[in-house]
């Protein structure tokens, strides 16, 4: 026991957050100190009763030692709610200090590590919460009263006092077992509970994929196999709680009548009173009700300590951002010096010493085969993606330099798996930021949209579902380049932008990418439509992770189409060939003819 209380000794942020809510704790041991001394009134009143009311018959007597118990069980009682009131305050006191730390600490680890279940941080966060505001935190702090209580009882008779210190003992021996018992099940059952919620949330959302390959069945099976794992471990820790919370119970009840009959054995040999064998019973109860209550809540601090230590690996693990020094408003110079980068959590880099040059105002189009790289790209221009190696540089700044909420503003980014959030069509396209609504239209105009969206039930403030439920790819597509767009940005990065796109969708995004070239912008983007490179000026193919080639976007798509043509004319079948020939070959083959 004495090592599980220790995790709340180690110094971190959520040490440091309860040490701030310091003066509070000390005004909850002050209340509980109050509370545990005014807990002796009944046994007094007790003690008074059977030792002097009824053996002087004086009801004036049992009148205002009946009002003074009154008295002191209402204060008790209001302290006791004055009790509940501060830890109801503490809890939020540490939700508060802590919930804007941890949302971005959580948002960090998935973005970093790949994590999905970046909401359970705030759940754990609940639970730490929660203990805190409940009964089990009261067990603590009622504990250390158990000697004063124990001190009382030795004043009646040693053989009492020696009955509930040995009573006491067993207590704290029960305890022991059933927190050695239940943590390893518990654990397991904990562990087993957040991965199975993590595997149902992730593969619900894709109820449409589900629904239509059928694949209802096996996925449900897949997560029935870790839910009767975590219905297992939580059977047995249930069945080893019960044994022994209910075996302290009934010791606790037993040791009452107990010390009802060693103490009626002293009142009839005249060594006590008949007060104290009542009041002694009393006593007893209160002195190991601490205990039994720990019994009771060990489970939940069970689960609260798995969840505090998730809450400090997460923490730990995601120090806070440092904030970048306000540079001024990037011109969309990107340089990328040697840099090779993977997804995050994968040590296998899928780009490999990457060195290119984008001036502002120039077009770059990327392409290459599946798995070459270009979202990998994509990402590190952003600064989504760390380099593993290197440096990615926006006017000569490391973009890590920058403060990410100022950058922000100045970059446009469409992701291939378009990201719309629960909220009206305008604070999609504002990116949820003070809303101007003179941006907005200019926004949606320019990625061809406007239109479409007076079309909907209620124009720009149309509700959108999570994810943009109720809009088609499409129109998902259109109003994420309409986000992208928003602001006129100083760098706007494509990934795969017309790869849900209709006819006028493409010609609509032809036309928004030609208006930031001549803005002066900076325009990357990613495709296998040979349509859009008409309108880049410059062109990289990447190849297994490396730049097989890189320049002026004809030159490239020549010396490509070239490519293609010694490889058909000596047959070659070498699968490094192929890689570069097709299908970039046939990409090109198809552009020249537009470009004619």
């Amino acid at each position: 026991m004495r090592k599980d209380l220790n995790i709340f000794k180690d110094k971190n942020e959520l040490t440091e957050a309860l040490q701030a809510c310091k003066s509070s704790f000390r005004s909850l041991g002050f209340f509980s100190a109050a509370i545990n001394i005014l807990a002796l009134t009944p046994s007094i009143y007790m003690l008074q009763v059977y030792d002097r009311v009824l053996m002087s018959r004086n009801e004036v007597t049992l009148t205002m030692i009946t009002l003074m118990t009154v008295g002191l069980l209402a204060l008790a009682a209001l302290l006791e709610m004055s009790r509940s009131f501060v830890l109801v305050r503490v809890g939020n006191k540490l939700d508060l200090k802590l919930n804007d730390r941890l949302y971005t600490a959580s948002f960090e680890a998935n973005l970093r590590q790949g994590n999905g279940n970046a909401g359970q941080a705030l759940r754990d966060l609940t639970n730490v919460r929660q203990f805190l505001t409940g009964n089990g935190i009261l067990a603590f702090f009622d504990t250390p009263w158990i000697p004063i209580y124990m001190a009382v009882i030795f004043l009646f008779h040693p053989l009492l006092g020696l009955l509930a210190v040995g009573g006491a003992v067993i207590s704290i021996a029960l305890t022991y077992a059933n927190n050695r018992g239940t943590a390893r099940p518990l654990a397991d059952a904990n562990r087993l509970a957040v991965r199975s919620a993590s595997v149902a949330d992730s593969s619900l959302k894709n109820a449409e994929v589900i629904e239509a390959m059928g694949m209802l069945g096996s996925l449900r099976k897949r997560w029935m196999k870790d839910h009767h794992q975590f219905l297992s471990f939580q059977a047995q820790a249930s069945d080893q709680g019960a044994i022994w919370s209910h075996t302290s119970k009934y010791f606790r009840i037993f040791l009452q009548s107990a010390a009802l009959g060693l103490g009626a054995l002293l009142v009839i040999e005249n060594q006590i009173t008949p007060g104290m064998m009542i009041a002694c019973s009393i006593l007893m109860g209160k002195a190991l009700q601490p205990i039994d209550m720990l019994t009771g809540v060990w489970r939940s601090f069970s689960g609260t300590k798995v969840a505090y230590e998730r809450l400090v690996a997460t923490l730990d693990a995601n120090p806070v951002r440092k904030l970048g020094i306000e540079l001024p408003t990037p011109e969309g110079r990107i340089n990328f010096e040697a840099v090779s980068a993977g997804p995050p959590g994968i040590e296998t880099a899928t780009l490999i010493n990457i060195n290119i040059q984008i001036q502002p105002g120039q077009a770059l189009g990327v392409i290459g085969p599946s798995g070459a790289g270009k979202s990998t790209f994509m990402r590190l221009v952003v600064g989504v993606w760390r380099a593993q190696q290197g440096k990615v540089r926006i006017d000569g700044a490391d973009i890590n330099q920058y403060d990410k909420e100022l950058l922000g503003p100045h970059i446009g980014y469409l992701p291939q798996t378009i990201e719309l959030f629960a909220g009206t069509v305008a604070e999609n396209i504002a990116r949820f930021g003070e809303m101007d609504s003179d941006k907005v239209i200019n926004a949606a105009k320019l990625a061809g949209v406007h239109e479409m969206v007076l079309q909907l039930p209620k124009g720009y403030d149309t509700m959108l579902g999570d994810q943009g439920a109720g809009l088609s790819g499409g129109q998902r597509q259109r109003l994420g380049l309409a986000r992208a767009l928003y602001g006129n940005p100083k760098i706007v990065v494509l990934d795969e932008p017309n790869s849900n796109l209709d006819d006028a969708g493409e010609a609509a995004l032809i036309e928004a990418i030609n208006h930031q070239r001549n803005l002066g912008h900076t325009v990357i983007l990613a495709t296998h439509k040979p349509s859009l490179l008409t309108v880049t000026n410059n062109l990289m193919y990447l190849n297994r992770g490396q730049i097989a080639a890189a320049g002026p976007t004809m030159q490239v798509l020549k010396k490509l189409q070239e490519s293609s043509q010694q490889q058909s004319a000596q047959g070659t079948n070498s699968s490094d060939r192929a890689d570069i020939t097709s299908p970039v070959a046939r990409l090109a083959q198809a552009s020249e003819k537009t470009d004619s």
